[in-house]
């Protein structure tokens, strides 16, 4: 289905009731949000969760600013607050961060402000701090990390927060923050760096740390507890993927725990940790699956299965984001590919049973949070 067509069935509703500034309605037994991403004007796209994990279309509504029109090469381009009242959603194409406000079965768009750089592709959170990461170098510009203070819904630019990474263009991916607040971390495609920034009492960097990945093209990663990081590896190596685990000091030092894991597949991209943390998921973009891992109580990954194939999302599907529900029973996959979201009932072995998926969605469609 294509875009345009996916607007008028999908979309159109959404749209409307977003410019009178109303609500589009969504199941209280959960939801799951993406983005489409589109160039001429961005939406965020609701998807309604059924009590066993079933997904189907909610509409959408409009972020009041426009995407790339392409797929991001990042994670965590949209971001469910921690209490889960709040979605943040970057519009890579206007340069902008758009927050909307969840009610009880609603969604509404409350502000939208300048990302402080050029395209804006991922974002963290920690109390009422917000950071974006801004991949300014793709588009003539230089990357950067902006910070924002958040209240009320709305979000005020923090004086002097901007930070340069290791280079104008790194290819970054993903930032986040650690468990406790204290430093924030970037993952480099193009430099093979991770990055970490120490952060004062005042929210803004201070001491920049840089430290070369143990796996090519390091890409999405979780923050789990204990001041553990677990990375995805994209590589361009076919079938040569692999994920590593590393703790992280107060001074923001990374130490390593498993290095280079491989997942036996081809582009693992983006990183999700189970509820429970008891397992690791990547997508794999070039193979069409999902590689689970089992976390051991040190933080080191093993593969589930010596295939490295725990879930399939399908031949050309091109799975680029994951996100588990809040209670950590299912799992979603927005593949691009073939224009699905796909739904997992995580078992208690680590195991993934399908659900089935909903379609539609665009190629350019990115970005993943549920509640």
């Amino acid at each position: 289905m294509n875009r345009s067509l996916f607007t008028r069935l999908y979309c159109g509703l959404g749209l409307s009731l977003a410019l009178l500034g109303t609500t589009i309605k969504a199941d209280e037994d959960g939801a799951v949000y993406a983005m489409d991403n589109a160039a001429t004007a961005n939406h965020v796209l609701v998807f309604q969760r059924g009590e066993h994990g079933q997904i189907t279309s909610a509409g959408c509504v409009a972020t009041g600013g426009t995407g790339s029109g392409a797929g991001l090469s990042s994670q965590g381009s949209i971001l469910m607050s921690h209490d889960g009242h709040w979605l943040f959603v970057c519009n890579a194409g206007s340069d902008e961060i758009s927050v909307f406000d969840i009610a009880p079965g609603s969604i509404q768009l409350v502000d939208k402000v300048s990302s402080g750089g050029r395209l804006p592709l991922s974002l963290t959170q920690y109390r009422n701090l917000l950071y974006v990461l801004n991949a300014g170098g793709t588009v003539g510009d230089k990357d950067n990390l902006t910070g924002f203070l958040f209240t009320g819904g709305r979000l005020v630019a923090l004086p002097d927060s901007t930070r340069a990474l290791s280079a104008d263009n790194t290819g970054p991916a993903q930032v986040s923050f650690t468990q406790d607040g204290a430093t924030l971390i970037v993952t480099e495609r193009l430099t093979n760096l991770i990055d970490t920034f120490a952060l004062g009492d005042d929210g803004l960097p201070r001491a920049n740390k840089t430290f070369q990945s143990q796996g090519t093209t390091p890409f999405g990663f979780a923050v789990g507890r204990g001041d553990r990081i677990f990375v995805s590896e994209a590589s361009g190596v076919p079938n040569g993927s692999s994920a590593s685990s590393y703790r992280i000091s107060e001074a923001g030092d990374l130490a390593v725990i498993s290095a280079t894991v491989p997942t036996e597949q081809k582009a693992a991209c983006w990183l999700t940790l189970s509820f429970d943390e008891r397992f690791a998921y990547t997508a794999n973009a070039g193979s069409g699956s999902i590689s689970g891992f089992s976390v051991a109580p040190d933080g080191t990954l093993r593969l589930l299965s010596p295939s490295g194939v725990t879930a399939v999302t399908g031949a050309g599907s091109h799975p680029v984001d994951l996100a588990e529900s809040g209670d950590g029973r299912f799992l979603f996959a927005l593949a691009n590919g073939n224009g699905t979201l796909a739904s997992f009932h995580v078992t208690s072995n680590g195991a993934l049973q399908s659900f089935g998926f909903a379609s539609g969605i665009p190629a350019s469609a990115a970005g993943l949070a549920a509640r």
